[in-house]
């Protein structure tokens, strides 16, 4: 039985530094592009979110409105059926990355009561997104933004 012998070529051993250094600069590229793109996705669904949060709200308070006797709105939590650990507005919805205040409008006739919901982001990362700071919406549904095109 022979033994065969492989003889190592000079230049097969491996890569070489530069053409590693050429996939650490491309994928360096790929992560410069994407990471901004996601954060922009990550912000968007978390104003989908808190935009959710305020319609449920408003129909919460339209609901309170109908069946109270005379016909109000609240500024409480639980009478608009949350089982929150706050007592009172304004309260963290979602996954806490915005915050929700509620502020009632007195009748003053012709005009009815009212109210206006109004959603501001509060954590560092979404503070980021200052074209989209808030949404708002009020009794008659108008709803309002530092730019609508942001909560659409």
């Amino acid at each position: 039985m022979s033994k065969r012998i492989v003889s190592r070529l000079p230049g097969s051993a491996g890569f070489s530094l530069i053409e590693l250094m050429i996939v650490v600069v491309i994928g360096a590229i790929l992560v410069a592009v994407a990471i901004p793109g996601y954060n922009y996705e990550v912000r968007k669904s978390r104003r989908t979110e808190a935009k959710t949060a305020l319609l449920d709200l408003a129909a919460r308070e339209e609901r309170f409105f109908n069946m109270s006797n005379p016909p109000a709105y609240s500024t409480l939590p639980s009478d608009l059926g949350y089982n929150a650990t706050t007592n009172a507005f304004p309260m963290n919805v979602g996954s806490g990355y915005y915050q929700v205040s509620i502020v009632l409008i007195a009748a003053a006739p012709p005009v009815p009561a009212g109210y206006q919901i109004k959603a501001v982001p509060i954590t560092a990362d979404q503070l980021k997104d200052t074209t989209c700071l808030f949404f708002q919406v009020d009794n008659t549904g108008l709803q309002t933004a530092t730019n609508t095109s942001c909560w659409q």
